[in-house]
């Protein structure tokens, strides 16, 4: 494998930040996920420009033009796809960070940067940004239970990260909330997701995936200024729309997904997948309408899925 990182493809052992990268020092890193359907990415043009919004809300230079990022992932990709058997894929990270933080480093041009910084000298920073991208493969058997039994989410005590503090618009690697509240869900229940509560009470989403209901034939997702906005949910809303299914952002409460006809996830790696308990609540499944839209997924990747991600399991 080869990753790429400022400019250079190098082997994926070779690839490396320094300690004192904003990466590392402010946990300052925006990220963004695709996935290839036959060695080929899916929404690249859709990914990048999440990437490209989520640079400029975080306020983290991205100096890479969004041709040149497409042509890079893509080269990257078929690099790295070359030897893989047909019915394996792979995920594409990119990401962006600030670059070094000078004082961190303690060298002598690093204090004259930091000199010129204090003395209102403008000096940005925006050459030394990184970018880099890497990719591994789809790990199918992490989401071979989706389809098995049905997502299982639990709540726990740990809740989203206030709108006001971070736009949940921009995707990015400052993730010890989530990490927070992995760890309290796989307490409450192994192999359990953990789908986050804002401080009104109402439903976000989970680390990896977006969270809908289907109530009396709609489609309902939290609104999208309260959550990321997820190319596989844009992929839902769309194919709903192509069924004439009817699909609404609305607030979720809790009861809401309790009480719902069916629960869905979705994301990048697994697409869609249905939900069949809500803590020690059962959600019927799989649903007349998950079927439905996992199957025009499949038409539009050329693919079954399911049977892709239950080889692997």
């Amino acid at each position: 494998m080869l990753a790429y990182i400022n400019g250079r493809f190098i082997p994926y052992e070779e690839a490396h930040l320094p300690l004192h990268d904003g990466g590392f020092v402010f946990g300052a890193t925006v990220a963004d996920l695709c996935r290839t359907f036959r060695h080929r990415l899916f929404r690249l043009p859709d990914h990048v420009a999440r990437f490209r919004q989520s640079c400029e809300l975080a306020r983290i230079p991205q100096l890479v033009p969004d041709q040149e990022v497409t042509r890079l992932a893509e080269e990257l990709v078929a690099r790295n796809s070359a030897e893989l058997r047909p019915e394996e894929d792979l995920s594409l990270v990119m990401f962006a960070t600030p670059g070094p933080i000078g004082y961190y480093a303690s060298s002598p041009f690093s204090l004259r940067e930091e000199r010129r910084r204090s003395e209102g000298e403008d000096d940005s920073g925006d050459s030394r940004s990184t970018f880099g991208m890497h990719t591994f493969l789809l790990p199918l058997s992490r989401y071979a239970p989706l389809f098995q039994r049905g997502a299982h989410l639990v709540v726990p005590s740990t809740q989203a990260v206030p709108v006001a503090s971070i736009d949940p618009r921009i995707k990015h690697r400052s993730r010890l909330h989530w990490w927070i509240a992995n760890q309290e869900a796989e307490q409450m229940e192994h192999g359990a997701w953990a789908l986050l509560l804002d401080a009104n009470g109402n439903v976000t989403e989970t680390a990896a995936a977006n969270f809908l209901i289907v109530k009396d034939g709609v489609v309902c997702s939290p609104p999208r200024s309260t959550i990321l906005g997820g190319i596989s949910l844009l992929t839902v809303e769309e194919i709903c729309q192509e069924k004439g299914i009817p699909f609404q952002e609305r607030p979720l409460t809790l009861n809401d997904g309790l009480q719902a006809d069916e629960a869905l996830l979705t994301g990048t790696s697994f697409c869609i997948a249905g939900v069949s308990r809500i803590g020690a609540a059962s959600i019927p499944w799989p649903g007349r309408i998950f079927e439905q839209l996992l199957e025009a997924w499949n038409l539009r990747v050329g693919l079954d899925i399911r049977a892709q991600i239950l080889s692997g399991g």
